[in-house]
């Protein structure tokens, strides 16, 4: 039966809002439970995209929605199908990336009692969403996912979850696709705020700035340059606020800080006697871990603050951050205060060590030579993403980034097999450019089976291996506070060979002379290529010396 000839369903309507939305790809694996929305998918699209697991579907997702701003949409079955992206699903909430997953569901009509693949799924996903909601009129599919689309992008960005019953999707439906309704526009705080802020940064004799993931919104970002092209502050950022400085701003920064507190943006940020926090969720970083007591805050952001302890703002701007850094750069005084020994040594200690990496020339290779290549050959519109792991920490201190969102961690959930499915869902929101991941053997090994993917998609995808055959940065923990290692290693694998067998290209790095000429070839690929680098963590005792007791789940 051809589209013509049917009756309108509520599948229809589902993917009519869909379109209405502007979506252009769902991420997904098929399954029963959603077979009404594969059969209009595959007749008019979004396109979509098949998964080999439902949590790399929904780290793809969540990486689109983080680059472009739009909610990455998920398809999933019921039953095993969900529960599956549950992790992924989680990881866009507690990243605060803006994500919508779509569930089907057994019909209403056995849901009361034990059927196959029948669990409630919105009771699941409520914890770890923004608002779980399952549709019970199949004419309110486009309201629904409207208000969807609204929540998960409105600040905090995270996850909304849509249960659909199969018997939703088959239902004959009125009504037609609604158009998206205008984004709600957040203003300016209170003059008299603004003031009291601007009189607080004014006195300040050793201020400084925290830059957090809200400050890494291309707006925002931009709003932040401006700013500190007439107020040079030092600043430091959170991990998920990489890219947020241009390289002529660069003398102002002091460091990535998050989970390692022995960073020299920790010091500065502890010496200061004012901080401005721009776009600062404490979920990224801890705040008793680097207020100190002399210390006052300023809360720039378009949330107001969770106050604790330890963050008590003396200030709080709460709306556009745009908006507000113009009218308190407005009201700030032209002198800038002088520089502080802590940031003068802090930014010494921090080009120091990123600058001993060209130097180191054995084998296996020391992480801050990879790194050192690595920048040398990359511009700086390629897209970086980066898996959770040592390798995550020594990629945070020392690979600076110079464009927002195109350096991109999991610092709310810390999720394990990110990096791979993240290049793909940035490949694709990026047509054309190039995507570098990075991940550790052992979060490779999580979601390496979506290789298949990148490679049926033809994307240009590099994806490095830090290969040691351990979860290095537990065995470092380990080590440390017991002064051995248990259930940290694991057997060899061949990643050569893997890529090979998913139809990529791979390469073995046997030298440090061999790592930029096979960047360069890998880079020239127009399809997916892999490189095994081992790597040297003889340092790694040094850093996690430091790393906040808090952050060790």
């Amino acid at each position: 039966m051809n589209e013509t000839s049917r009756p309108r369903t509520g599948a229809d309507l589902l993917v009519d809002s869909l379109q209405a939305l502007g979506v252009e790809y769902v991420f997904g694996v098929p399954g029963g439970a959603i077979l009404p929305i594969l059969n209009v998918l595959a007749e008019r699209g979004p396109r979509f995209i098949v998964c080999r697991d439902e949590t790399g579907a929904a780290f793809m997702a969540q990486a689109w929605g983080r680059i472009t701003g739009q909610p990455g949409v998920v398809l999933t079955t019921s039953g095993p199908g969900l529960i599956n992206a549950v992790c992924g699903v989680a990881t866009a909430t507690e990243d605060r990336d803006p994500l919508v997953v779509i569930t089907g569901q057994v019909p209403r009509a056995v849901q009361f009692k034990q059927s196959h693949m029948n669990l409630d799924s919105v009771s699941l996903f409520a914890p770890i969403t923004k608002w779980s909601v399952e549709v019970e009129e199949p004419n309110t599919v486009s309201e629904i996912l409207i208000n969807a689309f609204r929540t998960a992008q409105a600040p905090r960005g995270g996850a909304v979850h849509v249960s659909v019953p199969n018997d939703m999707l088959t239902a004959p439906v009125t009504a037609e696709a609604l158009a998206p309704a205008e984004p709600a526009v957040w203003g300016a705080a209170p003059a008299a705020i603004v003031e009291r802020a601007a009189d607080l940064l004014n006195d300040a004799k050793a201020p400084a700035i925290l830059l957090g993931v809200r400050a890494s919104a291309p707006g925002a970002a931009a709003a932040v340059r401006r700013f500190l092209e007439r107020h040079p502050l030092p600043v430091a950022m959170t991990f998920e606020a990489a890219g947020t400085l241009s390289r002529d701003l660069v003398e102002n920064f002091v460091g990535r800080v998050g989970y390692v507190l022995n960073q020299p943006g920790d010091d500065v940020l502890r010496q200061a006697d004012l901080v401005l926090t721009i776009g600062y969720d404490p979920i990224e970083y801890e705040p008793s871990a680097w207020i100190s007591p002399q210390s006052q805050v300023i809360h720039l952001d378009a949330l107001p603050a969770t106050v604790d302890r330890a963050y008590r703002p003396a200030a709080e701007l709460v709306g556009d951050i745009t908006a507000n850094l113009e009218a308190l750069g407005g009201q700030l005084l032209g002198e800038t205060p002088a520089e502080q020994p802590a940031v003068a040594e802090a930014r010494r200690r921090l080009l120091e060590e990123q600058g001993r990496g060209a130097a180191l020339a054995g084998m296996p290779i020391h992480p801050l030579r990879l790194i050192h290549d690595l920048r040398a050959t990359l511009d700086d519109e390629v897209t970086v993403t980066c898996d959770v792991g040592a390798h995550e920490i020594w990629m945070a201190r020392y690979f600076f980034c110079y464009a927002p969102r195109h350096l991109l961690f999991s610092m709310g959930h810390q999720t394990m097999g990110v990096a791979l499915p993240w290049a793909i869902g940035a490949a694709l929101a990026r047509p054309g450019k190039k995507v570098v991941s990075v991940s550790g053997d052992g979060s490779f090994l999580m979601t390496c089976m979506e290789l298949e993917t990148a490679v049926r998609l033809r994307l240009p995808i590099v994806h490095i291996v830090w290969k040691d055959g351990s979860y290095n940065l537990i065995r470092s923990l380990q080590m440390r506070d017991y002064g051995r290692s248990f259930g940290a290693e694991f057997g060899p694998t061949d990643f050569v060979k893997l890529a090979e067998a998913f139809g990529a290209t791979g390469y073995r790095i046997e030298s440090v002379n061999d790592i930029v000429p096979v960047l360069n070839r890998a880079l020239a690929a127009d399809t997916p290529v892999l490189i095994e680098v081992p790597i040297d963590y003889s340092d790694n005792v040094d850093l996690v010396d430091a790393i906040n007791a808090s952050a060790q789940h």
